[in-house]
């Protein structure tokens, strides 16, 4: 079992490159040798399917499970694969010869003034069983071309499949780490909020003591209750983002009360391996269909250019006919007859010009959609590395930025204590810090769902 395992993998890898090799003949224009990012990426192959254990967290791993067996984007993708599996069926069966069974019974009266029965009347009866069959030889390959057709748009369906639960798993992800994100900066206003309050009561004593002012109190009041009042926005957006995580689920969010997370986000800033551009041709799911999708307007393009050539056919049957049904297995009640034909449209008012011509102009669109759709998949992987790449500065320089306005609210704090500064250099460092945590929660994030968008633009998950 394990060796057939190995091999199916083999098979496809082997058929992927294969096809992504036989895509280089529609691109308008060759696909660049290497991306334009460096540092944190690698050449490498990914093609690592499930890149969410990376995170290494249990939770999105059962969300992820969940949403992929209940989801209804991919339940809807699934019915499409069938749907274009039957017409694939449907039109290879047109191969084959078809059989019809038909028996009967008649019984009928001749006129009696018909010179031909010799104005004598006359009252038949019989019994009779025959199989019918009919049959166009495929000589020319037209029906197969649309039966190879059809498989394609059928094997498109299976990639559209796969670009459906690649989506789904990054939206999963980015769901589930925005709520993360958002519950961290819902506990940086808290934080904040509450060493605001200990300042404003420290204000408060030395204002009742005659060692502040009156708008130091107000300052301290101000700065205090404008953190409490961005608490409720904040619990709004988290209560957004889980209704949004239970729509991926296919629940209704009352059943996702009950479900907590806490707001620790990952700090991942490995190396990636993001592979060469070439790579998109048999990574992305949505490359692969565009690519199918040409091959069956090819296809049927082949077809269109043979129907003006002629059709062959046999038709025939066997059967029996008796006049009493005891009869009609003998010998002498058996018919049979055999017609083979050939049919040949001279003159069809341009149809058959016309039908190609439609066909070529569907394999021509077909073409530029797959260009459009490769130049689309370069553009997001290059957004996504850059968006990565930038975030993790980022989180480096907020990093600093953050522990320097701790330490600078603490050195304010103890010299207005000692009475050596204005309460203003504490203000200014208490809003500086809480900015500075926000923007330092939102980078770790970005950077999360930068990774997220990352992996989808380079196909990975299917």
């Amino acid at each position: 079992m394990k060796r057939t395992f190995v091999a199916y993998l083999l098979l496809t890898l082997t058929a992927s490159i294969t096809m992504a090799q036989e895509s280089n003949k529609y691109l308008k224009e060759q696909l660049p040798e290497y991306w334009s990012g460096n540092g944190i990426f690698s050449s490498g192959d990914e093609t690592e399917g499930m890149w969410w254990r990376r995170f290494e967290d249990a939770v999105l791993d059962s969300l992820i499970e969940v949403a992929t067996r209940r989801n209804l984007s991919v339940l809807t993708a699934l019915e499409n694969i069938n749907t274009a599996k039957a017409l694939w069926r449907q039109t290879q069966a047109t191969l084959f010869p078809t059989l019809d069974l038909n028996s009967g019974w008649q019984r009928g009266m001749t006129s009696a003034n018909n010179p031909q029965n010799a104005y004598t009347r006359s009252t038949e009866g019989y019994f009779s069983i025959s199989a019918d069959f009919s049959w166009e030889i495929d000589i020319f390959s037209r029906i197969q071309k649309r039966s190879k057709a059809q498989k394609q748009l059928f094997m498109a369906s299976e990639e559209e499949y796969r670009a459906v639960m690649t989506s789904l798993y990054a939206n999963v992800a980015t769901t589930y780490y925005s709520l993360k994100q958002s519950i961290a900066q819902l506990k940086v206003l808290q934080q904040n909020a509450e060493s605001q309050k200990n300042i404003k009561s420290l204000v408060e004593s030395r204002y009742n003591s005659g060692l502040a002012s009156k708008l130091d109190v107000a300052q301290a009041r101000s700065v205090y209750y404008s953190t409490v009042a961005s608490i409720p926005s904040m619990e709004s957006t988290i209560e957004s983002l889980r209704n949004a995580l239970a729509i991926l689920l296919a629940t209704y969010p009352s059943q996702m009360s009950g479900w907590h997370t806490d707001g620790n986000l990952p700090q991942h800033v490995d190396a990636v391996a993001v592979g060469v551009p070439a790579m998109l041709l048999r990574n992305r799911p949505d490359v692969r269909s565009a690519e199918r999708e040409v091959e069956a307007y090819a296809l049927q393009l082949g077809a269109a250019k043979r129907d003006w050539l002629p059709s062959f056919y046999i038709n025939g049957s066997i059967g029996s006919a008796a006049e009493e049904i005891d009869k009609i297995a003998r010998a002498r009640s058996i018919t049979w007859q055999i017609a083979p034909s050939i049919s040949w449209n001279l003159f069809d008012g341009k149809q058959s010009t016309y039908a190609k011509r439609e066909a070529q102009a569907a394999l021509d669109k077909s073409i530029i959609s797959f260009n459009s759709t490769v130049l689309k998949a370069i553009q997001e992987v290059e957004n996504a590395m850059s968006q990565y790449r930038n975030s993790i500065k980022q989180i480096v320089a907020l990093s600093e930025a953050v522990n320097h306005s701790n330490e600078t609210l603490k050195l304010s704090l103890d010299l207005y204590k000692q009475g050596l500064t204005q309460f203003q250099n504490v203000l200014d460092a208490q809003r500086t810090l809480l900015n500075y945590q926000n923007y330092l929660v939102q980078a770790q994030g970005g950077s999360i769902v930068a990774l997220i968008q990352l992996y989808e633009a380079l196909g990975s998950g299917w």
